[in-house]
């Protein structure tokens, strides 16, 4: 006779119908059944109950046999009570295995069914926890509404089963948190952002030690579609921040990592939490974030010019913050990657960012020196085309970075030497930009250092009609600014003191370049004798617009009050005779229709003529040709003053010298204007067709005198007064 089912047939038969109600029965009288089996010790056939259920229901092609096996399961269970334990192998596989049914409603069931499970067996549930969790993680997706009720219900009891248990493993289970951090899905993040808060509520579970390995997929969250899950991140961030802050260990090295990233971050609100954790960090993570600070700078940097204030806010503490920390490089502080940083961040397009990188620049200068001009190369470079940059606040702290470089003369005659390459290659920036650069370079290593650097440059420079225009700039800044006043008082004893005479001579040899900038340094310095002589030596080519230009300015500034003392003098013109032949010399110049003429005429009007000798006119009349006046010795020094010896060297000056050098400069100029000149001349004449090329007349145009006077149509180089 053949052994008894081990479920009657009529429970098999029910358990697999298609109402709920003959199911249920039929597990009632299952758990029955096993009940009676554990009272009895009889567990193999306990054991051949739960592989009848599992094989032939729960893996059955019949829906209703996989719902009726799942119920089978839980009463099983259930009728097993304190003894599940020993059988849990064998009956939660096969309850995971329906989570991934087609069919919903076995879904449904096998949800049902292990809730029913995890209440009986609690504790004893855990060492199955990551793979319930990651089916719950699944479902909690689910696409039938459901289903995914039912796995919430489910998921709520889990959680309270861990929360109580002792034997949950938070090293297992943060692998596979980690892993699902990544996912978009809404509803598997708020399955997972519930799983981290119940899990860091549980003082046993050391969250915050973990919480580099999930921190990111909490950023991710916050740029979420659903405010229900960006506040829930949000709040979960927020808690751990705190815990940070109250915690005495924390491996800020790996999360700073993430922030960095997350700062620049597209979504606003992502952007401003990620900064205000960073500001949160430098203030609290002391010298575990110091090989990280470069990383850090180069986070903050670029929100300091964020488009939203609070984050624009957040980020100028933090900087602040992060610039008042005095590292020590031995420490691991790396000041060759915050110059990197720096050095990228001031090519950016944002003013603010670009700011606050030289202000970095000159903070590692004034503390580390020495390790910041071994990196000089890699900078260097960078800095020097800031010199161009579209704002002017910029301008001036590269200027202050560049001073405190050019201490050293090398890094001074470098400087010096690009700025007057970058002046010849673009016009634009002397003209808009000069007068800016060359004051502000002035006040920053001393106006006659720059001025004779800038002069020796200029000497010997090929491109003459850079070098004119850049002398002529050179000259009004001389001339109008008050940074350079010092100079000015200075150049005015070059008669009387060798500290002005060198200077005078230091700049007369460039000044050369341009006769109205030689004559402002000669009336400048009281060499009025000499202006005279200069102005009596120009011939017509001289005498161009651009000339005409820079005297109208002159005429002017001789009525500011840097030349008050000038007009002074003219109170004692017979003191001063040869002050009043130049002035004259350069009424005589004028367009007697121009502005300039009328206010010099109107001012030399006002000369009184008491304090004329005889002797006096007849030695300079006009009957005398400038040779015979250049070398008399007649009773008139060259300032002005009576004396008995009129030398051609006044304190150690030797004019009839410096009268020769302007003279052949000047003529070096005039050859190369007339070779352009003819240049363009030719090359307007190769490409006509010539109708008599045996005419010699055709061969060479005659010379046009008139071409000179627009010799610099590129600008005239003069500085926006």
């Amino acid at each position: 006779m053949a052994d008894a089912p081990v479920i009657p047939t009529a429970v098999t038969r029910n358990l697999s119908d298609k109402l709920y109600e003959k199911r249920k029965n039929a597990a009632l009288e299952v758990e029955g059944i096993v009940k009676q089996l554990a009272a009895a010790g009889d567990h193999d056939k306990i054991t051949a109950v739960i592989n009848l259920l599992t094989n032939e229901f729960t893996f059955s092609p019949q829906a209703n046999h996989r719902k009726g096996g799942l119920i089978g399961l839980a009463a099983a269970t259930v009728g097993l009570s304190s003894e599940a334990a020993q059988h849990l192998e064998q009956i939660v596989p096969p309850v995971l295995n329906s989570f991934m049914d087609q069919d919903s409603r076995v879904r449904y069931y096998a949800c049902e069914a292990l809730y029913n499970i995890a209440k009986v067996v609690r504790g004893d549930f855990i060492v199955f926890f990551n793979q319930i969790f990651d089916a719950l993680c699944k479902l909690s997706a689910d696409s039938d509404p459901n289903v995914q009720s039912a796995a919430h219900l489910l998921d709520r009891l889990v959680k309270d089963i861990v929360t109580e248990s002792d034997q949950f493993s938070i090293e297992e289970f943060i692998p596979l948190l980690r892993e699902r951090m990544n996912v978009l899905n809404p509803y598997v993040r708020q399955f997972l952002v519930g799983w981290i808060t119940v899990l860091d509520s549980v003082p046993d579970i050391d969250m915050l030690g973990f919480l580099p390995d999930f921190l990111d997929g909490l950023f991710n969250m916050l740029s979420d579609s659903s405010h229900e899950i960006r506040q829930q991140a949000d709040s979960a961030l927020s808690e751990f921040l705190q815990e940070i802050k109250n915690s005495p260990s924390v491996d800020y090295g790996r999360m700073a990592e993430i922030l960095v990233q997350r700062a620049a971050s597209p979504d606003e609100f992502t952007r401003l939490t990620a900064i205000t954790w960073i500001n949160e960090f430098v203030k609290l993570g002391g010298d575990q974030l110091v090989p990280y600070y470069a990383d850090i700078l180069g986070a903050i940097l670029p929100c300091i010019s964020d488009k939203e204030e609070k984050i624009r806010v957040v980020a100028r503490e933090t900087n602040e913050e992060l610039r008042a920390i005095n590292a020590d490089p031995a420490e691991g502080f790396d000041i060759g990657a915050i110059l990197s940083i720096a050095r990228r961040q001031l090519s950016k397009e944002w003013e603010a960012t670009r700011i606050e990188s030289l202000h970095w620049i000159s903070t590692l200068l004034n503390r580390y020196r020495a390790e910041v001009l071994s990196f000089l190369n890699d900078i260097f470079d960078t800095l020097l085309k800031a010199l161009s940059d579209p704002s002017d606040e910029v301008v001036l702290l590269v200027l202050e970075v560049h001073a405190c470089i050019a201490k050293e003369p090398q890094h001074f005659r470098h400087l010096v030497v690009y700025l007057v390459h970058n002046f010849q290659v673009d016009n634009s920036l002397l003209e808009k930009r000069g007068a800016l650069i060359i004051r502000r370079l002035c006040v920053l290593l001393d106006a006659e250092r720059v001025y004779r650097e800038l002069s020796m440059i200029l000497e010997g420079e090929s491109d003459l009609d850079f070098a004119s225009i850049m002398v002529q700039a050179l000259n009004l800044i001389l001339l109008t600014s008050s940074e350079l006043s010092e100079l000015r008082d200075l150049l005015k004893q070059s008669l009387v003191n060798p500290a002005g005479k060198d200077l005078f001579l230091s700049l007369y040899s460039s000044w050369c370049h341009s006769p109205m900038a030689t004559i402002s340094l000669c009336l400048l310095a009281q060499a009025y004798q000499h202006a005279s002589s200069i102005i009596q030596s120009l011939v017509e080519e001289d005498i161009n617009v651009i000339f005409l230009i820079q005297l109208d300015k002159l005429i002017h500034l001789l009525e500011t009050p840097i030349f008050a003392y000038l007009r002074l003098q003219l109170l004692e013109p017979g003191r001063y005779i040869w002050l009043l032949k130049a002035l004259y010399g350069l009424l005589m110049l004028l367009p007697q229709q121009s502005k300039a003429f009328k206010i010099l005429r109107t001012r030399l009007k006002t000369v009184p003529s008491y304090s004329f000798s005889g002797e006096q006119l007849r030695r300079t009349s006009s009957g005398n040709s400038f040779s015979q006046i250049h070398h008399m010795r007649s009773g008139v020094s060259e300032d002005g003053d009576v004396g008995e010896d009129l030398r051609s060297t006044h304190n150690g000056i030797n004019f009839a010298s410096r009268l020769q050098q302007f003279e052949q400069m000047q003529l070096q100029h005039r050859m190369h204007s007339k070779s352009q000149s003819l240049s363009r001349q030719n090359s307007t004449s190769s490409s006509q067709v010539l109708l008599r090329p045996e005419d010699p007349r055709q061969i060479l145009p005659a010379p046009d005198t008139g071409r000179s006077l627009s010799r610099s149509h590129q600008g005239s180089g003069q500085l926006h007064s």
